[in-house]
């Protein structure tokens, strides 16, 4: 269900219940995916959407009864118009800050234009829209200002819309959160730019879900635009030093200084932090303006308890021990589209397509070996020659690559679009298939396969395929150079996942053994 206006606009007046469906555009995103359970508690019934149905497949609300799921893109009129169909209120979660936009303000105006003319089309009776805090009149980071961009936009359609504007945002797996905390986990002293000590008032993900929920409750939040934020202005600095308390590590050495530019910051995040420096760029560019709420009339329309930094931060690094995090920065974005061959293609389709595949039969349930084989990456490792590994990630990450320090979402939990080290999830059939694509870089594409085929509960033939679709005669020089090692890495990573599978056996029940794990 989702609601509709009852009157005026009058201050703390709640809003009545349709059958329409709430859409969430961006429902697999770090707030998106975060959003849909709030939604459902409140009784909600939900159209989640995202680039890919595999991805929305995985979540753990979508099996929910009340919960649709609609791959949608947004630069394309027609899968948007299918997902806003019938629609009442939409929250709009969308922002093109990734790899493959090489201009994310344009792709962000392009996308916000769509949904101007689309949501008015489609009869839909509210925006709700989660921006960025800064001021037009300063001179705004490129981030900041396209997300000022797409409100402008937003509001120049006959649709109401309801903007929100958060600073930094507080939670486990946000990446301003994995900034903070490796900077601060590895570095004992740091020479920073002078924009640590810019104010700003961040802002839990809680109390953002709950700002962005409860608007759906209150009809003074039609058509206006309100600041969000923590109880607390602070400056980096303070945040830094108080995450070292709450991890309990010593205060860090911070030395700004005038000639460290957002570039050089952002590769340095790059290097030092799981943060790529695409990500890592338009966030620094970020923190050099001052991010602090104009207006608190929000706190009075929905009102919630806001947690202090201190709080959030112990929240999250909680939650991060724990490995209880619900979504993760390094999940959002595009899912990549497989398309190298198959196997029983010709040998000539799609071009050169260079193979590495180990097959055994081996006398252990498939149950055993999934066990081991979903659990790989991360700080499991890679079961052998972990070191080259390691080598692998460095190079990537001074190349400009994602490296091998995103690990993983959940240790043994794996899901269709989860970052594993430098790979993507692109399939997971339990005790079946896990199908993974390389994203670092490379002179080709690069796929890792686990294929098992149960002979019997206690027989198992497993097949382990590296493929490689090189660009060029760079990408077959860069393949070969590299088949000498092959026996070494994938030989021993097969020999290693047979050994351990054989390990869990011994701890299975005979009805675990012919259970999917």
């Amino acid at each position: 269900m989702s609601r509709i206006q009852l009157g005026g606009h009058g201050e703390g007046e709640v809003i009545g219940y349709t059958d329409k469906p709430v859409v969430v555009l961006g429902a697999t995103g770090y707030v998106g995916g975060r959003l849909v359970p709030a939604l459902l508690a409140k009784g909600c019934r939900v159209r989640a959407t995202g680039r890919s149905l595999q991805k929305l497949q995985s979540r753990v609300w979508a099996d929910n009864a009340r919960v649709d799921l609609c791959a949608v893109d947004v630069h394309d009129p027609d899968s948007l118009r299918d997902a806003l169909a019938g629609a009442g209120t939409v929250f709009y979660l969308i922002h093109s800050m990734n790899p493959h936009s090489r201009d994310f303000e344009a792709a962000d105006r392009t996308a916000a234009d769509n949904m101007v003319r689309i949501s008015a089309e489609s009869g839909v009776q509210r925006i709700i829209y989660l921006g960025g805090l800064g001021e037009a009149r300063h001179k705004l980071s490129k981030h900041l200002r396209s997300r000022n961009e797409v409100s402008d936009i937003l509001k120049s359609g006959p649709v109401p819309v309801t903007v929100l504007r958060a600073a930094m945002i507080i939670g486990s797996g946000s990446a301003s959160f994995e900034i903070l905390r490796y900077l601060i986990d590895r570095l004992p002293v740091m020479v920073t730019p002078q924009w640590v000590r810019t104010p700003n008032q961040p802002i839990a993900i809680r109390n953002v879900i709950g700002y962005l929920s409860g608007c759906l409750d209150q009809s003074a939040t039609i058509g206006r635009t309100f600041d969000i934020g923590g109880p607390e202005v602070v400056t980096y600095q303070d945040l830094m030093d108080t995450y070292a308390e709450v991890a309990s590590l010593r205060k860090r050495f911070v030395i700004p200084v005038p000639v460290l530019t957002p570039r050089l910051s952002s590769l340095w995040i790059h290097l030092v932090t799981p943060v790529p420096s695409y990500i890592a760029m338009p966030l620094t560019e970020g923190l050099t303006n001052e991010v602090v709420c104009q207006d608190d009339s929000i706190r009075r329309i929905i009102p919630q308890e806001l947690l202090t930094c201190r709080e959030a931060m112990r929240r999250a690094l909680d939650l991060s021990r724990a490995d209880e995090i619900q979504t993760h920065w390094a999940d959002a974005g595009v899912m990549p589209k497989f398309a190298l061959t198959q196997p029983g293609d010709p040998k000539w389709a799609g071009g050169t397509l260079l193979l590495d595949e180990r097959v055994r039969t081996v006398d252990v349930p498939a149950a055993a070996l999934w066990e081991v084989i979903r659990s790989i990456g991360g700080r499991t490792g890679w079961y052998h020659a972990t070191w080259l590994w390691v080598l692998r990630g460095w190079l990537d990450r001074l190349w400009g690559g994602v490296g091998l320090r995103r690990g993983r979402r959940h240790p043994t939990e794996i899901a269709p679009g989860d970052a594993l080290d430098f790979w993507r999830v692109i399939k997971v059939l339990p005790s079946r298939h896990l199908l993974l694509e390389a994203e670092m870089k490379l002179p080709g594409r690069a796929t890792l396969e686990f294929i098992l085929d149960p002979q019997s509960d206690s027989r198992v033939v497993i097949t382990q395929r590296a493929c490689f679709k090189p660009k060029g005669l760079g990408g077959i020089i860069y393949w070969y150079a590299l088949v000498p090692f092959h026996h070494y890495i994938f030989g021993g990573m097969m020999d290693e996942i047979i050994h351990r599978a054989r390990a869990v056996r011994l701890k299975l029940t005979p009805r675990q053994s012919g259970k999917v794990l």
